[in-house]
């Protein structure tokens, strides 16, 4: 014999939307622009780790 049970909170408290989509595409962008800046300003490695934390510098500039 089944069962049958009411469907609970957790079908509703599941999220399958994916928001970010637009900004992730733009910060991509960004990394790569910055990475070819930083290493043609010949800083090599440290141009690829600075490449990656751009927005932190563009926030320090922007609050400093």
């Amino acid at each position: 014999m089944k069962k049958w049970f009411k469907r609970g909170r957790e079908d509703k408290m599941k999220c399958r939307c994916h928001h970010g989509g637009v900004f992730g595409g733009g910060y991509f962008l960004g990394v790569i622009g910055a990475a070819v800046y930083y290493l043609q300003s010949g800083e090599g490695f440290v141009g690829i780790l600075k490449a990656l934390v751009w927005p932190a510098f563009l926030v320090y500039k922007l609050l400093g």
